[in-house]
């Protein structure tokens, strides 16, 4: 006597098992599975995948941030190195961020140190500058880098290296 039972899977084949008999071996030296191939296996290809580009590049729709002039502020620091000789009168900074117009810088008697804070400085480009103590170009530590001077502005407050006239770098803060 043969039942023939059949099972039917999520993926849809279906799979017809004889019971074995009491003997433990399958009537027939392997048990007859029939597959009904294509049976719920229906897969829409391209279908629904979003291929259609509906992407809105209205002119104008700027994100909703608080859009500020892209500035940045700086603190420009300099100390007397080494410490102790004759203290400058003044020292002051200029550059490309205010048309090379000389800001003096404060000196702070605790740290010994003269620092200003520069606000507004224009972003998303390099300046260029130039630190001057008592009218004559000092030596920034601090900058991001040595540049070659270019306008007239640049040539006079520049100063002199080993490889030639330079002025400092100072890169834009913003992101």
């Amino acid at each position: 006597m043969t039942h023939k039972t059949t099972h039917s899977h999520p993926h849809g084949a279906e799979h017809s098992h004889r019971p074995t008999h009491s003997s433990g071996v399958p009537p027939h030296h392997g048990s007859s599975h029939t597959h009904h191939a294509g049976a719920g296996h229906a897969h829409a290809h391209g279908l629904g995948h979003g291929h259609g580009h509906s992407h809105a590049h209205g002119a104008g729709h700027a994100p909703a941030i608080a859009k500020r002039a892209a500035t940045f502020s700086k603190i420009f620091r300099w100390q007397q190195d080494p410490p102790g000789g004759p203290m400058p009168v003044k020292v002051e900074v200029a550059g490309t961020f205010n048309g090379w117009q000389k800001l003096p810088l404060k000196y702070d008697r605790i740290n010994g140190v003269w620092q200003l804070t520069v606000e507004n400085i224009p972003g998303n480009r390099t300046h260029n500058y130039m630190l001057l103590v008592n009218g004559r170009p000092v030596s920034d530590k601090n900058s991001d880098g040595l540049a070659v001077p270019h306008s007239a502005e640049e040539k006079q407050h520049s100063l002199e290296t080993p490889r030639g006239p330079r002025v400092f770098m100072l890169f834009s803060q913003t992101k």
